[in-house]
């Protein structure tokens, strides 16, 4: 029943791309580098630790300003993160890139991402990179390097297009990115397996470098500082991803998950779900709540504190490796600066 649809939006969203593409709708470039990374599908690919993998890898040496859209802010329009801001203000991976890297780099959201990034080199003329967070629809903007992400056990080239699939535009869209990497990958991919993804990638996006990366969970740290106890055991997991597979799965591993509590992509957290979250732990001390890194960004806030105070109340740092030819995507990315400094 929804084909018809499909249909239409496909058609839609092809004519947009053809009327960028013979330039009758007009695109920037900026002297400023852009890295854009981006995806096709709605969701759940892992922008986040892309956009914190490239920060780690390029702050010690160049000025960086990470720039998102702010997705469900209750704020509107450009706004530089500063310390008195926080999910509800600039969205929740904006706020978890200001709670982890506000010393070392600059972080603004905006709706307009054209008009943000003069306004970006206006506020800070030293900035030498320009990170596009989730920016890969965004046409009006020309990327110095595109990175365009698709997740291993959802590629692009197995989805439809909304409403009966997930994508966000035709499969061809992925000639556009400049290199691709399929990411939440078991880490020890069979070289058989990698072959055959490279295949049917290039079926839409020609010869462009493939590269395939998986998830590292780190140790759980408590939501609250103060909180000085271990993680037990047992555990309620509660998230609000687009996709909370892997998450589930890891968990279930290493902890014994007494119940999954799912919440939307990108929920706000409110007193009363908190609340409830709380008393499934009934007053036990052999059971803790356990969270993503993208959630706790949304439960520090003053107002949860009194109500936080002494729950066992954790989150999984996560980071993103490569399998097997890292070192090799590092370069790509090297040599676009270099390539950008000088022309």
């Amino acid at each position: 029943m929804l084909f018809p649809v499909t249909l239409i939006y496909d058609l839609v969203t092809r004519l947009r791309n053809y009327l960028y593409d013979i330039d009758y709708t007009r695109s920037f470039q900026f002297e400023t580098m852009v890295i854009n990374v981006g995806n096709l599908s709605m969701g759940g690919t892992g922008k986040t630790p892309m956009v914190e993998y490239l920060i780690k890898s390029l702050k010690t040496n160049f000025k960086i300003t990470v720039l998102s859209r702010g997705y469900k802010r209750k704020s509107y329009g450009f706004r530089i993160a500063n310390k008195n801001d926080d999910a509800k203000t600039i969205g929740d991976e904006p706020f978890q890139f200001f709670q982890k890297y506000s010393d070392e780099i600059k972080i603004v959201v905006s709706e307009d991402r054209v008009y943000a990034i003069p306004n970006i080199l206006f506020e800070f003329p030293d900035t030498e990179i320009v990170i596009l967070d989730d920016g890969f629809q965004q046409r009006g903007i020309i990327p110095d390097l595109s990175i365009l992400l698709t997740e291993y056990d959802k590629p692009f080239f197995k989805d439809l297009i909304l409403p009966t699939g997930n994508l966000r535009e035709s499969r061809t869209g992925a000639r556009r990115a400049d290199v691709i990497v399929v990411t939440k990958c078991p880490d020890e991919l069979e070289q058989i397996d990698m072959d055959s993804y490279v295949k049917k990638i290039e079926k839409y996006a020609n010869a462009k470098p493939v590269y395939f990366s998986f998830i590292r969970y780190l140790d759980p740290k408590p939501v609250l500082s103060s909180y000085e106890g271990k993680i037990t055991p047992g555990v309620i997991i509660f998230s609000g991803l687009a996709n909370p597979d892997p998450l589930r799965l890891f968990v279930t591993s290493k902890f014994d998950v007494l119940d999954y509590v799912v919440f939307s992509d990108h929920h706000i957290y409110t007193f009363k779900d908190l609340e409830n979250l709380i008393s499934m732990l009934d007053g036990k001390s052999n059971i803790s709540l356990l969270t993503t890194e993208k959630d706790k960004a949304k439960l520090i806030s003053s107002k949860f504190y009194s109500l936080l105070e002494g729950v066992p109340l954790f989150y999984l740092p996560i980071e993103i490796d490569f399998v097997g030819n890292g070192r090799k995507f590092d370069k790509i990315i090297l040599d676009a600066v270099k390539r950008n400094e000088f022309t």
